[in-house]
């Protein structure tokens, strides 16, 4: 079969919007290049992708069913990729392994553990507004994202592992580097691959040494009913996921949320008089601007016919959130446009399936809280730039902005966050 000419895909992300309209005009499903010259496939249509990932011949496990695996070290560009296939845990396994590791960790991601969190996230949402309010002169610009939608999740998903002061730049500075996929170099992938085997590492071997009230502790100790439990390398690589999705993902989802409603000041008054709800804001955002834009990789487990094309078994197929939620035969002509009334409740960015994140619950409620107690704190909240000027991150799997520079506007007196679901 001869594969159509790839096209490569942006390492940096610059606009993942205009990319996934290029990608699908050309087909349902179109041959690609990620950073370092990996081929992949890329769906381009919200129904395609969602038959994909629902599809029991596509798996995640590259080690089965990758065809390039036993090839990768003799591409020294392609190491990056390793902090997404190259581990063990939910997001690169496959049918019984999946579903172990899966109930080994979902107890500890409960709705009461969350619901236990709300007030947590309230206080340092709280305690967030007032160093903003402190921190800026009247028309002075402050960075939203770095005095806000940044250290919230941060805080949190590091008191919820119990990660000790010690640990806490080292492994931000980690999951940034996951992310960046503007690097291919060796040298690069060698430094994740570095910093995976020694920052989460040393923090189980601190929680064990320290054991307390927190995830990583419940990690450490979980067995099922049969006395199995997370392997080393598992544990290891399941924090690197769940510490990863919690944090970074919901700092986005933040980021992306205040920039779309800052862009559509009808649409935040709608919501700020209750016309609009907050979950309808979250969802259209995850919808237009998800927080992973794309996700690496899955395979064929044996030939698939994808809307009249051939992916052979092996081939490296990318989960296109992004471009399924700008998909206009699912959500019309003006799916590319921020409209939180549409009700797009129905996005793909949480995943579907059994691959679902197990932490959509959390993000939610942070997003819930941080985002009314914003606007609450300050109404005349304004971009102090276009937004056409805001830089994304250096990545084409994360969807977010490097700064959010912002103007307070007034400066009310300290406010408690109202509780985090809006109005319906």
């Amino acid at each position: 079969m001869t594969v159509p000419s790839r096209v490569p895909i942006d390492p940096f992300g610059a606009d993942i919007a205009a990319e996934s309209a290029r990608l699908r005009a050309r087909g349902p499903i179109v041959a690609i290049t990620l950073p370092g010259g990996i081929p992949a496939w890329a769906p381009t249509r919200y129904d395609t992708l969602k038959a994909l990932i629902l599809d029991p011949r596509v798996s995640k496990d590259p080690r089965r069913h990758w065809s390039l695996w036993p090839e990768l070290d003799q591409h020294p560009d392609w190491l990056w990729i390793l902090g997404w296939v190259g581990v063990v845990n939910m997001l690169s396994t496959y049918g019984p392994d999946h579903a172990r590791l899966r109930k080994l960790v979902a107890p500890s991601f409960t709705a009461r553990r969350t619901e236990a969190m709300r007030g947590r996230v309230e206080a340092i949402t709280a305690e967030l507004l007032d160093g903003l309010a402190e921190g800026a002169s009247r028309g002075a610009a402050v960075d939203l994202k770095a005095g806000y939608a940044h250290p919230l999740p941060m805080r949190l998903i590091c008191e919820l592992f119990g990660v000790p002061g010690h640990l806490t730049e080292a492994i931000g500075r980690l999951i940034a580097a996951v992310f960046d996929t503007s690097d291919p170099s060796p040298e690069h992938g060698a430094f994740v691959q570095e910093q995976i085997a020694t920052v989460l590492p040393a923090l189980v071997a601190y929680k064990t040494e320290r054991p307390g009230d927190d995830l990583t502790t419940e990690l450490i100790k979980v067995r099922n009913e049969d006395g199995d439990r997370l392997g080393a390398d598992e544990l290891v690589h399941t924090l690197l996921l769940v510490i990863g999705a919690g944090f970074e993902t919901t700092v986005n989802l933040i980021g992306n949320a205040v920039v779309a409603l800052l862009d559509h000041p009808g649409q935040l008054s709608a919501v700020r008089s209750g016309t609009i709800g907050w979950d309808a804001v979250v969802d259209e955002t995850l919808r237009v601007h998800p927080s992973i834009a794309s996700l690496p990789l899955r395979f064929a487990v044996s030939d698939l016919t994808v809307d009249g094309v051939t992916i052979l078994a092996g081939d490296a197929i990318v989960t296109t959130y992004a471009a399924a939620g700008l998909d206009p035969a699912h959500y019309g002509d003006d799916a590319d446009a921020f409209d939180a009334a549409r009700g797009a409740d129905d996005h793909l960015a949480f995943g579907v399936g059994v691959h679902r994140c197990i932490g959509a619950p959390l993000a939610r409620m942070e997003a819930l809280t941080a985002l009314p107690a914003l606007f609450d704190r300050f109404p005349d909240l304004e971009l102090a730039l276009p937004s056409a000027e805001l830089k994304q991150v250096p990545s084409f799997i994360a969807s977010g902005w490097q700064e959010i520079p912002v103007r307070l506007g007034r400066r009310p007196g300290p406010q408690v966050p109202r509780p985090g679901r809006g109005p319906a």
